[in-house]
């Protein structure tokens, strides 16, 4: 939302930033090494070529991905609203097109928030990562053949299983290229964590992801300007590829097109199927998502697995007893490359230490007693890292990840007590608010700390007066107008991005969004049917279903499977094989399935058609999916939910 939008309501209009905020940005250009444009130099060199704004859309029309409002980026002095170093970092991020690693090795990047390398064979290209989308990932491979001379896509590598490496799969693998058996090389576990992260607890890390990166907040100096990472998450379509080669141990080697490469396996680091790759060919290096130009999160704000600190730096340091001294280029899967060996040892190295130390001193601190919140109040980074420019917290932060390492050895329990079993947000502020001697009471306070830029406290207070009077106009605005300096003073993408949104949703309400679509059927396909049960388990309303017992029977012909699914107990369990006392069976090719949940077909046309044999009580069927929730594609996160949940 513009100010010109809000100019009839002053309440809800952007803020300048506060004179607090504006001397902190001073302190950091004073602290911070402005000089070093090292990164500058190395984010364009090799550029050959781009598309205009990196501007990509759907067959209908619908932009994907464009660069043209981030425009205001190519001024070098960072406004009064954003932190100079995060100013920095997006100016960085506005890089795009096909970029020349060394002879042979290609990147595009700016077309996504991750990067596609493309690594040239003797008949053809390796893509690695193909991107969020399948029309970027289109866009990508044409931008490569303009420059490249088109060639058959050889082979296609995942470097880890989160969406951006892996969504726009089927833009560089058409039905002809699945045809001849496309090789599709992934670290091992990949389907299981790919499924695990993004399917089964989609729908919340969906809405989460929203506060992460910002994608529905004007872009400009007082809206989303960067992730840290890159721009933001693509809107397009996107399909998961079920891998034909897993690597299953560091040393394992692979020919591919001529090319060998050598892996090392990284699991549980910053996804948890995960891995590198040196090319001898190419003397390079790869080190998919784990040594970027940013400290990395060990928690994303969208959720996840919490990320194992102690790991990621091991296999940095394995990284370079295995290569240190070796490569000449290093390329990862976001950012851009770093070049010389002197120079690629040294960044591994500061990485290496970088989550070494955020790891060793959490626990220093935990095993002195401190909580999570003590712990991010006391750390500092040393000034060697602190210093480099590739360490600061753009993406993750140490304040927030050392509470991820915390979280991961000692779980959300600080041990005190009185923080066993709070009361809900809603009573809790309830009773805050009466504690403090009211809404008037409290404003007051809130109004006068504002002015001292005393944000953080404000934000807890104000927050617990939300959800007490969630319709105290009062209250909102001046949240919202915490937020925004809590946004405008934050180096950290992700944070600033969450601020901004939760400003954003209490002075304008919850954005209205379409519907999410069905999983795409290439999606369903590389499920294995247990996968598919899992997600079914996962939507079943265990009140509604008290007391109900429902036993059916699925057999696939085309995959010779054969389950029995079992309501009992509230659960929805499954075995192989099939019940002698099921209610119903389902006689049935999988890829009918398939088309059933993509929405593709209806379960009683595919009857009707011949397509699933019935035999039994078939409205047991319908019983059970009548016990099914929907999961909403928005939900309430800075107020109350407006909507009882059981």
């Amino acid at each position: 939302m513009t100010d010109s939008a809000t100019n009839a309501d002053p309440a809800r209009a952007q803020k300048d930033a506060s004179a607090p905020v504006i001397a902190r940005h001073q302190a950091v250009l004073d602290e911070l090494p402005f000089s070093d444009t090292r990164d500058f130099d190395e984010a364009a060199r090799g550029f050959l070529g781009t598309i205009e704004d990196a501007a990509i859309t759907a067959a209908q029309g619908r932009t994907v991905w464009s660069l043209k409002p981030y425009r205001f980026l190519s001024y070098e002095t960072a406004p009064a609203t954003v932190d100079p170093s995060l100013w920095r970092q997006s100016r960085l991020n506005m890089h795009h097109g096909l970029f020349e690693v060394v002879p042979g090795v290609y990147q595009v990047r700016g077309l996504d928030i991750a990067n596609m390398t493309l690594i040239e064979g003797d008949r053809g290209v390796i893509v690695v990562d193909t991107l969020t989308s399948i029309e970027g990932a289109r866009a990508a491979l044409q931008l490569y053949y303009q420059h490249r001379g088109e060639k058959p896509v050889t082979a296609v590598i995942f470097t880890h299983t989160h969406t951006d490496h892996w969504g726009g799969a089927r833009g560089v693998l058409d039905d002809e290229a699945l045809a001849r058996s496309v090789p599709l090389v992934a670290p091992d576990l990949f389907m299981e964590h790919a499924v695990s992260e993004n399917i089964i607890a989609g729908p919340a890390m969906l809405r989460r992801a929203m506060y992460q990166f910002g994608p529905l907040l004007a872009k400009g100096p007082r809206g989303q300007i960067d992730c840290g990472l890159g721009k933001s998450m693509a809107a397009g379509s996107v399909a998961l590829l079920r891998p034909t080669d897993l690597i299953k141990a560091t040393g394992d080697k692979r020919t591919i097109d001529g090319v060998e490469f050598e892996f090392q396996m990284a699991p549980n680091s910053e996804a948890p199927a995960e891995m590198h790759f040196y090319i001898p060919r190419y003397k390079l290096l790869n080190l998919a998502e784990n040594c970027t130009h940013n400290f990395h999160n060990l928690l994303p704000f969208r959720g996840a697995d919490v990320r194992d600190a102690l790991a990621w730096s091991k296999y940095l340091g394995e990284a370079l007893q295995l290569w240190g001294g070796k490569a000449e280029a290093m390329c990862g899967q976001h950012h851009w490359p770093v070049w010389g060996t002197e120079r690629i040892d040294t960044m591994i190295r500061q990485q290496r230490d970088l989550y070494k130390f955020a790891h060793d001193q959490t626990l220093r601190l935990m095993n002195h007693g401190l909580t999570a919140t003590e712990i991010a109040e006391t750390i500092q980074l040393p000034k060697s890292l602190d210093g480099a420019w590739h360490a600061r917290g753009y993406y993750g932060h140490i304040r927030h990840n050392v509470k991820a390492i915390y979280q991961k050895y000692l779980g959300w329990y600080d041990a005190n007590p009185a923080n066993l079993d709070p009361l809900p947000p809603v009573d809790a502020g309830k009773k805050y608010v009466e504690y403090m001697g009211g809404a008037a009471a409290l404003l007051t306070k809130a109004r006068a700390d504002f002015d001292r830029g005393e944000f953080r406290f404000i934000a807890q207070a104000l927050s617990h007066l939300v959800f007490a009077e969630p319709d105290n106009q009062d209250a909102r605005h001046l949240l919202a107008d915490t937020f925004e300096q809590l946004g405008y003073q934050s180096e950290s993408a992700t944070w600033r991005n969450a601020y901004l949104f939760g400003t954003q949703e209490l002075r304008h309400g919850m954005p209205q969004v379409p519907a999410r679509s069905p999983m795409a059927k290439d999606t369903l396909a590389a499920l294995a049917t247990s996968q598919i049960w899992d997600v079914l388990g996962v939507r079943l309303n265990g009140p509604k279903a008290e007391g109900k017992r429902i036993v059916l029977n699925w057999s696939f012909t085309d995959t010779a499977e054969d389950f029995t699914l079992n309501l009992e107990n509230s659960a929805l369990t499954y075995v192989s094989g099939l019940s002698g006392s099921a209610d119903a069976a389902f006689t049935l090719p999988r890829t009918v399935l398939d088309e059933v949940i993509a929405k593709l077909t209806s379960f009683p046309e595919a009857v009707m058609a011949g397509r699933i044999k019935v035999s039994g009580n078939a409205m047991k069927l319908a019983e059970l999916m009548a016990l099914m929730d929907e999961f909403p594609r928005m939900f309430e996160i800075v107020e109350p939910k407006r909507t009882k949940v059981s």
